[in-house]
């Protein structure tokens, strides 16, 4: 099949300038909408004319891998709706990007695999399905790191044999950080109001410091994963990528809820809220105890700097702060490495099981042939963790199940859950990133700093907010958790933004 979603495709109507979106917010598009301001259509098009104008033409952004064919016809049967005094939700006209390893039917879902080009899913993803139902305008997929990163021994972080690299909006020599580094850098260049992402292990995380924005990783079993290309279903998460507090949350809990094809979600029964701003309280560092984990600094001295600055801050608006060093006794690394080689292969052969006849490989192995024979996939990464994975074994071996209990014992009761006890602990903070690097296809990734592992490695929710600049590159502050422990860090997020405004849109 020929690729009709293609951005150059694209033909636009309005001018984004004129109708001064920069920044705006999901409240504020929708106070426009009802005081007659402009129309969805308007705004569809003015950010589709911005996708053409920033994405695609001169030094490029290169964030966008298709644009949604039926993104106007949407946005035009949306107004008819308002007129009628009818809204389909708190998203209503809303534009939002998703990154292309979730499923969407009207577009190929390719996790930036040559291989893939082709794979139109039959049906949406359950949280794409819950994006569209509250209203959401889906404008287009996101480029990534190919696989969601999880395809070779080096890599740089934004790149696709199928869409190429992925640059940083704030400098376009510089890397956009994780896997989901198309929906960071769109969300972040005002292409979109929000975007979303994906993570296994800092791939929502790392994008949202690196690009300054909100993201939200949740607990695994909030968001549905169903219909999104996995590495791990023990880790994996969708989740939003946006420009304030307040939008991140409004989007997480239209995704929100009881998913019969993913039995994770079973667990966030008595846990889920569909409206997530009722915990955004701008006083809500006062009184809280918060835990600054010392183990995540050392990597950056200016990184080192700013998180002790943000510290004294946190004091300043109320928090105790105390320091420490360990969360977890043993460091499970290797044992997260082995679920993730596991659960990669078993996933993907169930996600392409999932495609019937029109799957373009069958199984991980074809997936491998393919990819090894293709010249543009093997140009500059080896793909040796898709070989790595082909090579493992069931879900019952004895290796797969130590290193998941494993990892799950000492990151979660021995890890987390211990050192917050412990200290009478509300949350836990660390540097999300250091400021983003040059790109380079040759040498790889230059991860410096991260904090990502323990939330990600135990499944518990983490939320990084814009905490400074370091030479005009953004650096994140990330706030993590006790599992379904959204509501208390999003309150101590949502007033750490409030008190400190930190975001600043990116010039190019």
């Amino acid at each position: 099949m020929a690729l009709p979603f293609l951005l150059t495709d694209c033909q636009t109507q309005s001018s984004y300038d004129q109708l001064n979106l920069e920044e705006i917010t999901i409240t504020e598009l929708q106070q426009g909408y009802e005081n007659g301001d402009f129309t969805i259509e308007d705004v569809t098009a003015a950010y589709l004319e911005r996708i053409a104008e920033k994405d695609q033409s001169g030094p490029k952004l290169n964030s966008m891998l298709y644009i949604n064919p039926l993104a106007l016809d949407i946005a035009k049967e949306q107004d008819a709706e308002l007129r009628d005094g009818q809204t389909r939700g708190p998203l209503h006209g809303i534009p939002v990007v998703l990154k292309d390893n979730i499923d969407t039917d009207d577009m190929p879902t390719t996790a930036g695999a040559n291989v893939m080009a082709e794979s139109v899913p039959d049906q949406d993803a359950f949280i794409t399905q819950k994006l569209k139902d509250a209203g959401a305008i889906i404008l287009g997929k996101a480029n990534l790191s190919e696989w969601a990163n999880f395809h070779s021994s080096f890599s740089s972080s934004g790149w696709s044999a199928l869409g190429g690299q992925v640059n940083n909006p704030y400098d376009l020599t510089r890397n956009p950080c994780g896997s989901s580094a198309g929906s960071g850098a769109a969300a972040s260049a005002n292409m979109t109001v929000f975007a979303i992402g994906t993570e296994t292990n800092g791939s929502i995380t790392c994008p949202s410091s690196a690009n300054g924005l909100v993201g939200i990783k949740p607990t695994v079993g909030l968001l549905s994963r169903s219909g999104i290309i996995p590495i791990s279903h023990t880790q994996d998460t969708p989740g939003p990528m946006a420009r304030t507090v307040t939008d991140a949350a409004i989007a997480l809990g239209t995704m929100a809820g009881i998913d019969s094809s993913d039995a994770k979600t079973f667990e966030s029964k008595e846990h889920y809220h569909t409206d997530y701003t009722q915990f955004l309280n701008p006083d809500g560092l006062q009184g809280k105890r918060i835990g600054l984990w010392t183990g995540s600094l050392g990597g950056h001295f200016r990184v080192d700097t700013l998180m002790h600055e943000t510290a004294r801050f946190l004091e300043s608006q109320g928090a105790t702060v105390v320091e420490i060093d360990k969360i977890t006794q043993e460091n499970v690394g290797s044992a997260s490495f082995q679920v993730l080689l596991y659960e990669f292969k078993d996933g993907l052969n169930k996600y392409f099981a999932s495609l019937g006849d029109d799957a373009p490989v069958k199984n991980m192995q074809e997936l491998v042939d393919t990819t090894l024979s293709d010249p543009e996939e093997m140009r500059y990464f080896d793909h040796d963790l898709l070989i790595q994975s082909s090579e493992k074994g069931s879900l019952d071996s004895d290796e797969y199940q130590d290193a998941l209990e494993r990892m799950l014992r000492i990151t979660r009761e021995e890890g987390i859950d211990r050192v917050m006890d412990e200290h009478e602990l509300d949350a836990i903070i660390g540097p999300t990133g250091g400021p983003a690097w040059k790109t380079d296809l040759t040498n790889g990734d230059n991860f410096a700093v991260s904090s990502s592992s323990p939330a990600a490695q135990s499944g518990y929710p983490n939320i990084t907010v814009p905490m400074g600049y370091i030479d005009g590159l953004p650096v994140g502050i990330s706030f993590f958790g006790r599992a379904w422990s959204e509501p208390v860090l999003l309150e101590i997020a949502y007033g750490f933004e409030q008190a400190s405004k930190v975001r600043k849109a990116p010039q190019f």
